[in-house]
């Protein structure tokens, strides 16, 4: 039993190793777009026209790193500012399909083919589910209030307002905002990439590299050969597995490729990747909320073709390229010295305590402050 135990907690270390470089280049990445990133034309860019709005807000989507429910507060924000159905729904899977993080962990986890397969997929999947939206989804559509998200910040973050459960931060109403400095713009985005961003996913990916090193102690080598022989079932089954279950998209490499090691057929892997992030009960919820019932079986829909269409292409790309999937996965963490996987993974478990922390302070400061008012009251 404790041989077991011990097995199980060597395989949970190894994926962790093998990610924890990726993953603060990953977050070092998403601080750079939050200093960068400019959101001020929004309605003019976002808000008329079937197709461009849609293309826009997909390519816009890809690289930012915010998960399925992370992703709701902006694009309640979007439709507020005036963008269409069809661009908030692409910008809603774009997001957590991909990510600078997850696309980082999915180099030192997965193959170059499946690196650069999956933000396309996730961009073809996007783009086919707006332009979907905005020609057969109804016209008219709930008022939402929006809450606002860090990409949307362009001024110092006050203190007083720090809102972890939406892992934004405001100013006072009225206040002047005046654009901070480049030096204090990226400080605020280191704060925030390593600060809120990492809360965001801190929890989903523990979880994710856990149920990864259980599925390579625990599966069975056997499923390669159902795997191969039933290609579109065990597309379907990912399918269906994938869109009520909350992961995001870093979180749900690891688990993807413990599966293709493990003999699953990429396709299948893939089809878990992209309906994964992109759906889960709240994601849902939302949707049905914000865009109607008709949106929300466009949505599903969608992304459920366009998913098993992309599994099928990217099994046939491995086979006419005569790739073995479960050779080649996992080969470019392979590449780094022990020494920097293990300083890695220390500063990231380090990261990952500071947030859990600052989480709690958070919370202890909001409580404090509902007391106080009330009291006032």
């Amino acid at each position: 039993m404790m041989t077991t135990i011990k097995n199980i907690i060597l395989e949970i270390w190894h994926v962790y190793l093998d990610v924890s470089v990726f993953m603060l280049f990953g977050f070092f990445v998403a601080a750079l777009l939050y200093v960068f990133f400019k959101a001020d034309r929004i309605k003019k860019y976002l808000g008329k026209g079937r197709v461009k709005p849609v293309l826009r807000s997909a390519l816009f989507g890809i690289p930012i790193p915010l998960c399925s429910c992370g992703v709701i507060p902006v694009v309640t924000g979007l439709k507020k500012q005036g963008a269409n159905d069809g661009a908030a729904l692409a910008f809603m899977i774009a997001t957590p399909e991909s990510g600078v993080d997850s696309i980082a962990v999915s180099w030192a986890m997965l193959d170059p083919v499946m690196t650069i397969i999956r933000p396309i997929a996730g961009l073809i999947t996007a783009i086919s589910t707006g332009i979907t939206a905005n020609i057969f989804s109804s016209g008219g559509q709930k008022k939402t209030t929006a809450t606002p998200d860090p990409f949307f910040v362009q001024s110092p973050i006050p203190e007083h307002t720090c809102n972890c459960s939406s892992g934004s931060c405001t100013n006072a109403p009225g206040e002047t905002v005046h654009e901070p400095p480049f030096s204090k713009r990226l400080a605020q985005g280191m704060n925030f990439a390593f600060g809120e961003l990492l809360i965001d996913i801190a929890k989903p990916f523990a979880v994710g590299i856990f149920i990864a090193g259980l599925i390579t102690f625990f599966f069975p080598s056997g499923i390669s050969a159902w795997s191969q022989n039933n290609p579109l079932l065990s597309m379907l089954i990912m399918l269906v597995a994938g869109i009520p279950m909350y992961v995001c998209a870093t979180s749900s490499t690891p688990i993807a490729a413990a599966l293709i090691l493990k003999g699953l057929n990429p396709g299948a892997a893939l089809v878990f990747l992209l309906a994964g992030p992109a759906t889960n009960a709240a994601t849902m919820g939302v949707v049905k909320n914000i865009f109607g019932g008709r949106a929300l079986a466009i949505y599903l829909g969608m992304i459920s073709i366009c998913s098993l269409a992309m599994g099928g292409l990217l099994d046939l790309i491995y086979r006419l390229l005569a790739i073995q999937p479960s050779v080649v996965m996992g080969k470019a963490s392979e590449v780094l010295p022990y020494g920097v996987e293990l300083t890695a993974a220390i500063i990231l478990t380090a990261l990952l305590a500071r947030s859990l922390f600052k989480r709690q302070d958070c919370h202890c400061h909001d409580h404090d402050h509902h007391e106080k008012t009330s009291t006032k009251h």
